[in-house]
């Protein structure tokens, strides 16, 4: 029966569909927030400049904020699995999921798809890549155990490909097998012609490009997962599938043992994989590890969490969602430009400056947000994102785009911002500084308002390229109750083990679900801000430069006062903090209104020349004096004859629909044997009850499914 209701359902005539692309035509400009489902990290140290990749097909080039450059896939079914820029020449390289290869290229304003290169074969999926320092051409690690180039200006392959059985011949016999698929290649630091070639199965080689032949072979008895060369060139680390990583020595030519015994930083009982270790420098010239994962498989296998060594210092930092992949970037020069714009001479000199550096920033994608750390601050602190920023680090209920916000107003609410996170961040530039930007000032000042599950409203400064986090105001704290939490978590970092220290935003459970924010309203003239929850509570803040100890006014609307049968099923209200609350600078509470019962606020509306707040739920709505905290009037728009409780969950509203058509089809069968039972007692022709088809073919259009639902 669905299916013939859906049926029913009409079509646009194509002079309207006509009519409506010339009304309603637009152009996307701009994107704003953290790229859905990001997949891949790629980083530029000539032009710094960083890419992401989506599972979705998308490509994304940042620089200094305001530099910003897309680029879409063909197959938007396909995800970017790997990025790798040709350092210095605004050309990048993506690896997608069908184990097609596609070459980009960095205009002024835009990112072009160069060319596209579909590797095919037996055992030919690609599991590894390298750039040269020449950049001429790419490496292809295979899982088939054999390593290809593709020259990157014919986008061909060569006919140079180092196979497997030729690396083999100077192996240990137990690795003569089958090594496995190739795990990692990275160039020397300091001589291009020598690559490191890491196997799946733990075999490490040294391959002379000059000669063909291996020169050293290190072999390890865990699962490779990811291989670095050390500042020096004498040394390179690797990291393995049970939580150790492993130093080894390669100036000797008897170098078959590591340097030092495997470490396993979370040991000594199994842990997970470290999937990537960086072996960099700091500021102040000592060693300073970092790697993704090895925690704890039986307490902490379901952290996410990049790990920074750097001599006593040791800090787990702890993410929310799934860590992707990380680099490192030298200090950012005075004026922010790229360090150098044009590529050196030599594969040499090119990798002096792309290769192993010394480390100012840490810079993670996870898949809900980017987080960078200043590892030249003493205490490690996150860096404040220009853009970028995860807007559903909340998941988002509702939205307001205000214009031409009063000069005074959007300095306050910056102010505000800037008081709210003080020493939260580090005060050092942002590292991905590449690009030039046309400095011109907004013509218009524009606030993007988020309304959020939590209960917190965040504004967003949207008048450029950026999207910028100015300043974030909570209503949890005005409320309480044992669902509310606190947030006043004593962090002992010194005492526990691991080392956690939670970073980044996204946070995607809700301690209270009636304290998410439906509606949200602000004056752009005085700064007033209200906000609709769905417990149908309303609160009026207004702004203010310092903080404040005052009592929150409240009052009460019931919409249904005149319904005496009237019975509410939903959740209960929430329960308002009695005697003074004490507010930081920015937006303090002034009152608290309750409309009863108290269902989600679905419109709200505020007028402060006159000083008067208009509410509506699903049952009615409420004009209030803002100013006195009075009700002015309300009125209830139910059916005087509706008793159910408008306004319940859409869960409920469900069932109801899949109870109501059972019951229809109930009736209908009874009906039908009715029918029969009168056909074979009278010889008259069967009268079929109305009231058998009374639920079910009362309404059969699609705009009114629910009518169809309240009937049955």
């Amino acid at each position: 029966m669905l299916k013939f209701i859906r049926g029913k359902g009409q079509q646009p005539s194509a002079e309207r569909q006509k009519l409506q692309n010339e009304l309603f035509a637009f152009r996307k400009t701009v994107q704003h927030g953290f790229p859905h489902r990001s997949s891949a990290l790629a980083w530029d140290p000539l032009l710094r400049l960083a890419a992401i990749g989506t599972a979705t097909g998308a490509l994304k080039v940042y620089g200094r904020p305001g530099v910003e450059l897309y680029g879409q896939h063909t197959n938007p079914d396909t995800a970017v699995t790997q990025i790798h820029f040709i350092p210095g020449t605004g050309r990048l390289i993506s690896l997608c999921d069908d184990n097609s290869l596609h070459l980009w290229e960095i205009n002024e304003k835009s990112l072009v798809e160069l060319k596209t290169h579909m590797f095919e074969g037996k055992n030919k999926k690609i599991s590894s890549l390298c750039v040269e320092a020449s950049g001429k051409n790419l490496l292809l690690g295979t899982e088939g155990g054999n390593l290809y180039s593709l020259d990157l200006n014919t986008f061909t392959v060569n006919e140079d490909a180092i196979y497997q059985d030729i690396v083999m011949q100077n192996c240990p016999e137990d690795f003569k097998v089958n090594p496995g698929a190739v795990e990692s290649v990275c160039e020397h630091p300091k001589v291009p012609s020598r690559l490191l070639i890491g196997y799946n199965r733990g075999l490490v080689v040294l391959w002379d490009r000059t000669t063909s032949t291996t020169t050293h072979t290190f072999v390890s008895n865990q699962q490779l997962e990811s291989l670095c060369w050390n500042d020096d060139g004498e040394h390179f680390t690797s990291s393995h599938n049970d939580g150790s990583y492993v130093t080894w020595e390669v100036a000797a030519a008897a170098s078959e043992r590591p340097l030092k015994e495997p470490v396993t930083p979370y040991g000594p009982y199994p842990c997970k994989a470290i999937s990537k270790i960086l072996n960099r420098t700091s500021i102040d010239g000592e060693e300073i590890i970092i790697y993704a994962g090895g925690m704890p498989r039986a307490s902490y296998a379901d952290k996410y969490t990049v790990t920074v060594q750097q001599g006593e210092k040791h800090v787990a930092f702890d993410f929310t969602s799934r860590v992707i992949d990380f680099f490192t970037t030298t200090p950012v020069p005075p004026d922010g430009v790229p360090l150098q714009e044009e590529r050196p001479d030599t594969p040499a000199q090119i990798l002096l400056q792309t290769v192993n550096q010394v480390a100012a920033a840490l810079v993670v994608l996870a898949e809900e947000e980017l987080v960078v750390i200043d590892l030249c601050d003493a205490k490690w602190r996150p860096v404040r994102l220009p853009y970028l920023v995860s807007v559903h680090a909340s998941a988002v209920t509702t939205a307001q785009l205000v214009d031409n916000v009063a000069a005074t107003v959007l300095d306050s609410i910056i102010a505000a911002g800037q008081k709210q996170t003080e020493n939260v961040y580090s005060e050092c530039p942002w590292p991905i500084s590449g690009g030039q930007v046309e400095s011109s000032e907004p013509s218009a000042r524009q606030l993007l308002l988020t309304g959020h599950e939590d209960g917190s409203v965040r504004f967003w400064d949207v008048s450029g390229v950026a999207m910028t986090a100015l300043y974030k105001y909570t209503t949890a704290p005005l409320f309480s109750g044992e669902e509310i939490c606190e947030n006043n978590d004593s962090q002992n970092e010194e005492e526990e083990w691991p080392p956690f220290r939670r970073v980044g935003s996204f946070d995607p459970y809700s301690d209270d679900p009636r304290l998410a924010v439906k509606r949200v309203v602000l004056c752009p003239l005085s700064g007033m801000l209200t906000v609709g929850g769905a417990a149908g509570h309303i609160v009026i803040a207004s702004l203010k430069n310092t903080p404040n100890t005052s009592e929150v006014k409240s009052m009460s609307v019931n919409i249904v006062s005149d319904r005496d049968g009237f019975v509410w099923k939903g959740h209960d209200q929430l329960t308002l903090r009695s005697g003074a609350l004490t507010f930081p600078q920015g937006y303090q509470a002034t009152s608290v209104v309750q409309l009863s019962p108290p269902a989600a606020v679905t419109s709200l509306c505020a007028q402060w020349e006159w000083g008067v707040v208009c509410a509506g739920t699903a049952h009615g709505l409420a004009l209030l004096d803002a100013v006195r905290a009075l009700p002015l009037l309300h009125k209830c728009t139910l059916n005087p004859h509706d008793h159910s409780g408008a306004g319940d969950t859409p869960i409920s509203r469900r069932k109801s629909f899949k109870k109501s058509l059972r019951e229809s089809f109930r009736r209908l069968r009874k009906g039908r044997s009715q029918r029969r039972q009168t056909t074979t007692s009278s010889p008259t022709s069967p009268q079929v009850s109305k009231d058998a088809f009374a639920g079910c073919f009362e309404c059969f259009s699609d705009n009114n499914l629910m009518s169809l639902h309240s009937r049955c």
